[in-house]
């Protein structure tokens, strides 16, 4: 539980992009303060030492701590005030036990400032952020974006390519982002340019980028083209937008590798990416989103709390004698829980992670439901190795009783 006990004010801060809200409770609920006032250093600073001045210790209270939020907890810190974080999901709860259904900043940030007096325990603490950290946040959020991005162009390229030639996209669609099939569509954007080129002239463009199927590949390839024989309409526009769209997922994709390089120089300045990397499943990017979402884990109290945290405590909705399954709540921190299930599905080759996972497929669980469990099980094992500070050590995983 957060210690409030020394606190002289709780300044409860709605944040925003221009101007933020703060609200002010001294520990027997006297307001003390409820101004707007501009996210600039100099007024954040001017607020926080007036109300040190007055009322000693002052604790800042936010439910955003990155973005716009991230300088009124610089500066509070730099005045030697303390935050906490209020999570959004706390935040909301807290709101709804307050009467009215006004929606503002001013309420927002006295229900926030309120909850914080009255129920310390849903604060969390914010760990001080070094460099390192702060740029792995902003380069893990990039290639986010970037991969959403090469996600959103592979979809549209392979539905083009259904549209004017399904059997092309058959061969093409689940490669669509190897860099000899992203150099084939770029230089030829429909079916008769495929055709036209020959056997011969895409083996040799495609065999530096593909050595091992290049061969393979084209004669794939052909085998689709000679399996349609009439144009479809709109074929002559794709063969446009074809080239123009392998050509900006293969800008993506190489922007994802150049980011991959930096977030591994990155990484390995970091104490614990090692620690981290040493479990089966977790890779450059899967660590780099460990260490920007849950530190060094000294947060959580338990590897209940930090899977609680991750949305990785998973229920069983039951209602009489209707029973729906298991399945994975919504809330949590979607970032780390799809770091955690992409982690558990590439620890499969592990022998004790498949395993496990056989083991729950065995007792009727589908596969979303075996590798939910055992990316339940590996939040235990990462919070015991940030506990221990210890590397990973390969043992059979112990069953874990999902939460009701």
């Amino acid at each position: 539980m957060f210690d409030t006990s020394n606190i002289g004010v709780f300044l409860g801060m709605d944040v925003g992009k221009g101007d933020h809200h703060a609200h002010g409770l001294t520990p027997a609920g006297k307001t003390v303060h409820d101004k707007q006032l501009p996210n600039s250093e100099p007024k954040l600073r001017a607020l926080f030492e007036k109300l040190k001045g007055k009322f000693g210790t002052v604790l800042l209270i936010v439910d955003q701590i990155a973005n716009i939020g991230a300088l009124p907890v610089a500066v509070a810190r730099d005045t030697g005030c303390e935050v906490a974080y209020l999570p959004g999901l706390s935040m909301r709860r807290a709101a709804d036990l307050y009467p009215g259904e006004a929606k503002t900043d001013a309420r927002d940030a006295f229900v926030i400032a309120d909850t914080a007096r009255t129920m310390p325990h849903t604060l969390r603490s914010i760990e001080v952020t070094d460099e390192t950290t702060a740029e792995l946040a902003m380069l893990v959020g990039f290639d986010g974006d970037l991969a959403g991005e090469a996600t959103r162009v592979s979809n549209r390229l392979r539905g083009l390519l259904t549209q004017i030639h399904p059997s092309l996209e058959r061969v093409l669609g689940p490669r669509i982002q190897h860099p000899a099939v992203l150099a084939l569509l770029e230089r030829f954007g429909s079916p008769a340019q495929i055709r036209k080129a020959g056997r011969r002239r895409l083996i040799t463009l495609l065999r530096p980028l593909a050595p091992r199927m290049n061969e393979r590949l084209v004669g794939e390839v052909f085998d689709a083209l000679d399996e349609q024989t009439v144009v479809v309409p709109g074929t002559a526009a794709a063969a446009t937008i074809v080239p123009s769209l392998a050509k900006q997922l293969a800008a993506v994709l190489d922007q994802r590798r150049t980011l991959e390089g930096q977030i591994s120089a990155l990484l390995e300045a970091h104490p614990l990416s090692q620690l981290l990397m040493s479990l089966p499943g977790v890779g450059i990017r899967t660590g780099a989103t460990l260490l920007v979402t849950i530190g060094d884990g000294t947060t959580f109290a338990t590897a209940g709390h930090l899977a609680s945290y991750a949305g990785l405590a998973p229920v069983t909705r039951s209602s009489g004698s209707s029973i729906r399954g298991e399945h994975a709540p919504h809330r949590g921190n979607r970032q780390l829980k799809r770091a955690m299930f992409l982690s558990a599905f590439a620890a499969l080759h592990d022998n004790d992670s498949r395993a496990y996972y056989d083991k729950q497929r065995a007792t009727g669980k589908t596969h979303t439901q075996a590798l939910l469990r055992l990316a339940r099980q590996r939040i235990n094992v990462i919070h015991a190795m940030l506990r221990n500070g210890t590397f990973y050590e390969p043992r059979e995983p112990k069953n874990i009783e999902l939460a009701a």
